[in-house]
Order: C-alpha cells, then sequence, then structure tokens
C-alpha cells in the first residue's frame, strides 16, 4: 500500500513547510481534519507526538502520530501503528521556481495475517485516500494563499 501526492504552491519553501508541520493547527488549514490533540509539548521535531481525528469515508478516524524523522524547512515523517498495521507519512517540501513542491508519500505495512487480508480487500480503496490526502495539500495551498 503505497501512494505520492504533491502539490505546487507559490510561496517560499520555509512558509509551506513550518504550516505543513504546525499540528496544532492543522484544522484550521485542512478540512478534513476535525481536531488534533497534542500529546507532547515543546517544538515540533523527532519525538512529537500527536492525536489526529478526521472525517474519512463518512466517519471519524483517530489515529495517534509521532514524528520518526525531522529535517527543518524540508521533510518529516510519521509513524503510526493501528488495526495491525504500521504506516509511515513523509511530507518534503522542495523550491519549484519561484514557490514550492510540497510531496506527500504513504505506506502503509500490515503486520498481521488479518491486517494483510485486510490490505488486500481495502486495496480499491487507495485510490480514495490518495485523493483524500491529495485534497489535504489543496486545502493547505488554499489556506497559504489566502493568508497572502
Amino acid at each position: 500500500m503505497r501512494f505520492e501526492v504533491s502539490e505546487r504552491i507559490e510561496l517560499p519553501p520555509e512558509r509551506v513547510f513550518a504550516a505543513a508541520a504546525d499540528f496544532a493547527n492543522a484544522p484550521a488549514r485542512i478540512s478534513g481534519i476535525v481536531r488534533v490533540e497534542m500529546l507532547s509539548e515543546g517544538p515540533v521535531g523527532i519525538g512529537t507526538r500527536f492525536r489526529e481525528t478526521r472525517r474519512m469515508f463518512g466517519k471519524e478516524a483517530v489515529e495517534e502520530m509521532t514524528v520518526i524523522a525531522f529535517e527543518p524547512g524540508r521533510s518529516y515523517v510519521l509513524g503510526a501503528e493501528n488495526h495491525g498495521c504500521r504506516y509511515r507519512s513523509e511530507i518534503r517540501v522542495e523550491p519549484d521556481g519561484q514557490g514550492s513542491r510540497i510531496t506527500m508519500s504513504f505506506a502503509g505495512e500490515p503486520l498481521t495475517f488479518f491486517a494483510k487480508v485486510m490490505g488486500f480487500l481495502m486495496k480499491p480503496m487507495m485510490k480514495s485516500l490518495a485523493k483524500t490526502c491529495g485534497k489535504d495539500l489543496s486545502d493547505l495551498k488554499r489556506s497559504l494563499l489566502a493568508e497572502g
């Protein structure tokens, strides 16, 4: 289970990355996120933990995430485990002409037999999940451009 989505934003990479890594304020920027509860204090970096509630497929889904890699201004990786799977989401922000390109890569690894079976059955839903993540990036772009 893997996919990648990206969006070009006519703003400097530092500004795009700062907004993407501002987990506490994500609900104000991304329409699919209902709320975020920060579980650790201090600046965002390796070890930062938060609980995200988002609307997916008509229901609320809650994931507890941990920052497992962090390169300030450039990229971060979030890790989560749920329903017998390990999930990994990477956000990269790179210069693109006078603006930036933000890319999200997602991978899911089944850890149990049941998760492997469900992963096979849920494979058609990956397109919907990729579309949802693409909308997250579009929402981020829209909110940043609205800020000016």
